[in-house]
């Protein structure tokens, strides 16, 4: 079994694909973490890998080449990613939604080195930015809407809920998936 869980940043993605992986023994992949290694290698900021990709298709290929080589290869994990849902058809597809100054202030005690924000405003701003260059970006290349509800098999609110709260709603809906998959 492939679970994807897709979201805008700070809706909880990372935080809750790892917790869904550990309760079921998954492994857990974040393409996040694919193009943060890929933007180190550059000397580049997540955002500033974002521009670039735009610019040359080739990074955006790195990243979905490697996320097509684990689907095929491996079974029973997590990964967090805006574009698996596209790139692994037949897994469960999750997406978070969340209040966009919820998810900014999540944003703000995050310790990653190249995204650290002194305002919500500023981290607002780049999750705009981030959002806006991949979208356009991804509907270019792929004819994809990462954002189009209709990817997904579920949707989460997740401005009120704890990453607790999340895991279980999702491990109920991967139960209740793998009882019809096996009666059908």
């Amino acid at each position: 079994m492939i679970i994807t869980i897709s979201s805008l940043p700070g809706s909880g993605k990372s935080t809750v694909a790892k917790l869904v992986a550990k309760k079921l023994g998954f492994k857990h992949y974040s393409t996040g973490d694919f193009q943060r290694e890929l933007a180190k290698e550059h000397c580049l900021t997540i955002t500033q890998l974002g521009e670039l990709e735009a610019k040359d298709k080739n990074f955006d290929i790195m990243v979905d080449k490697k996320t097509e080589q684990i689907a095929k290869t491996k079974d029973n994990f997590v990964i967090d990613s805006w574009l698996a849902p596209h790139f692994v058809p037949k897994a469960i597809k999750i997406f978070l939604e969340c209040d966009e100054k919820v998810r900014a202030k999540r944003r703000l005690p995050q310790k990653r080195k190249t995204e650290q924000f002194s305002t919500i405003e500023d981290a607002i701003k780049d999750m705009r930015q981030r959002v806006n260059c991949n979208r356009e970006r991804w509907l270019k290349y792929y004819n994809y809407d990462f954002l189009d509800i209709k990817n997904y098999d579920l949707v989460v609110d997740t401005t009120k809920l704890k990453p607790e709260q999340i895991v279980g709603k999702i491990l109920e809906f991967v139960k209740d998936a793998k009882k019809k998959k096996d009666k059908g």
